[in-house]
């Protein structure tokens, strides 16, 4: 199975995780902590077969690429960014900002960008180096490695 594209905010989301430095890299397996810090999701990769699995909800529910598995991607240098992103998108909880949006992604999008843009952001360069980033993962084929894992509670 080719996981399904993602919603737009896992690509924020991602380098928010990459920025934080919530992922810890064993080679072919990692783990990604939360943006709240209750929990952490195991992904594992086997880059011969271009397959990826992670015990995330998005993964799980959704049947698309999560977070987590973008930003292993991110970081195996698979998926390239401008790491400029990563000091812009630091330290923003999208678990709470979403949560509080009823998981409306794009609200939760442009809420954040108008913080970023008061605080004298280019939000401009932001979206547009964002939707670079969102057009190379949706052209990529990205098959699911096992069975889908089912998403673990908070610690």
């Amino acid at each position: 199975m080719i996981w399904k594209k993602p919603h737009i905010s896992k690509i924020y989301e991602a380098l928010t995780a990459i920025a934080d430095e919530r992922i810890e890299i064993n080679g072919n397996k990692a783990k990604c902590y939360s943006s709240t810090g209750e929990k952490f999701y195991d992904i594992t990769y086997d880059p011969k077969i271009g397959s990826i699995m992670s015990n995330d909800n998005s993964a799980f529910y959704t049947y698309s690429l999560s977070y987590p598995m973008i930003a292993y991607l991110m970081l195996i240098n698979e998926i390239p960014y401008e790491q400029k992103l990563l000091e812009i998108l630091k330290n923003i909880c999208w678990n709470e900002i979403n949560k509080s949006l009823k998981n409306d992604y794009d609200k939760a999008i442009k809420l954040v960008l108008g913080e970023l843009k008061k605080e004298g952001q280019d939000v401009d360069f932001i979206r547009n180096e964002i939707q670079k980033i969102y057009n190379f993962v949706c052209k990529m084929e990205v098959k699911t490695l096992g069975q889908l894992q089912k998403p673990i509670k908070g610690f």
